[in-house]
């Protein structure tokens, strides 16, 4: 590669960086519709081997994805709000419980001089909080109202999920075919082995991590209902969303299930099933489900998806979040093969 490509190679690159900055806002969309069809086209294309076309395959695949979706909104949500209407009229017994019970014992424990919680001022608290989030929520939705353009650019957005999905998930094979095409012919054969590395990476965090996720979330929410925690679901459904990040999980719901355990029933022994239900997901999770739907060639560290996610957040909003993954998968890659060329490279093994 000659210099003016290389700086060519670098301006394409700087400039699309710069778009992707200036264009994040309306980028969404189109973001959450390419990973839904990355989702859906492995079975589209298992339906194509059973003789369907791809239209009727991608029609298929459409409509169960939406089938789920609709489901999961009508089930979780209000069981959600549900659980979170139960905790704010509870939290008067959990205050006094924390005032009589843990606030002694710490004292008794450690010497240390902790005034208990005030029941009306926390109490104020979340009132002030709920009402200032209800304040803005009306806000916003006053705003959508008396403004056609925000409602039409709202509606666009939610219209073009569907519709850029079914028309990516349609011509995902055609697509990669004529991006291998544009290629040049000295490079093709590297890009595609490269390519095929990467998709490797990214089948085992957009799908198979979001697979492991549902199950974990689903395993964690029938265990503490189980063990009679009201706060199941919406403590089992958040230690799976978290459970991207390896152990991560597990320490969000145990100390969040525990707290909510020992408030809830006041008693020490109740902590034992609960141990029990996060010990038997985490023992699900590395002996059945990450060597089953995610695999062992990941090989990002806990601390590098932490920071690509807190990165792509900083840099580019609730897109960045949705790239974080896939695009540190890509770099990891490309650094790989780097590290490959670097250790077969004179420099590294001439004496």
């Amino acid at each position: 590669m000659t210099d003016s490509q290389k700086w060519l190679v670098f301006a394409f690159i700087s400039v699309s960086i710069w778009l992707l900055y200036l264009l994040a806002s309306i980028l969404m969309p189109f973001a959450f519709a390419a990973m839904l069809a990355y989702l859906g086209d492995p079975l589209t294309d298992k339906l194509e081997a059973y003789r369907l076309s791809r239209t009727k395959a991608v029609l298929v695949v459409f409509s169960v994805m939406s089938l789920i979706l609709v489901l999961v909104l009508l089930l979780l949500v209000p069981l959600l709000e549900y659980q979170v209407e139960r905790f704010l009229s509870n939290l008067p017994v959990y205050v006094a419980w924390l005032n009589e019970t843990v606030i002694p014992w710490v004292q008794r424990r450690f010497h240390l001089g902790i005034r208990p919680v005030n029941l009306k001022q926390v109490i104020n608290l979340v009132k002030s909080h709920w009402e200032q989030a209800g304040g803005i929520a009306a806000t916003i939705m006053s705003s959508v109202s008396h403004s056609g353009g925000v409602l039409a650019e709202w509606v666009m957005n939610l219209l073009l999920i569907p519709v850029v999905t079914f028309y990516l998930l349609r011509d995902w094979d055609s697509l990669i075919v004529k991006i291998h095409d544009l290629l040049p012919r000295r490079i093709a054969p590297t890009a595609s082995k490269l390519a095929g590395e990467v998709d490797t990476v990214l089948s085992a965090f957009v799908r198979g991590q979001f697979y492991v996720m549902l199950a974990l979330g689903c395993i964690y929410s029938i265990g503490l209902w189980m063990t009679g925690l009201d706060l199941a679901l919406l403590i089992g459904m958040l230690a799976g969303l978290v459970s991207f990040v390896p152990y991560l999980g597990a320490i969000v719901g145990i100390v969040m299930a525990c707290i909510a355990a020992l408030a809830q029933f006041h008693e020490l022994v109740q902590l034992v099933p609960v141990v029990i239900v996060f010990t038997i997901g985490q023992s699900l999770e590395g002996m059945l489900l990450t060597p089953m739907l995610v695999g062992d060639k990941i090989g990002l560290h806990p601390v590098a998806v932490m920071f690509a996610v807190l990165a792509g957040g900083q840099l580019f909003g609730f897109l960045g979040i949705l790239l974080a993954l896939p695009i540190a998968s890509i770099i990891m890659v490309l650094i790989r093969h780097m590290h490959d060329l670097y250790r077969d490279s004179d420099f590294y093994v001439r004496q």
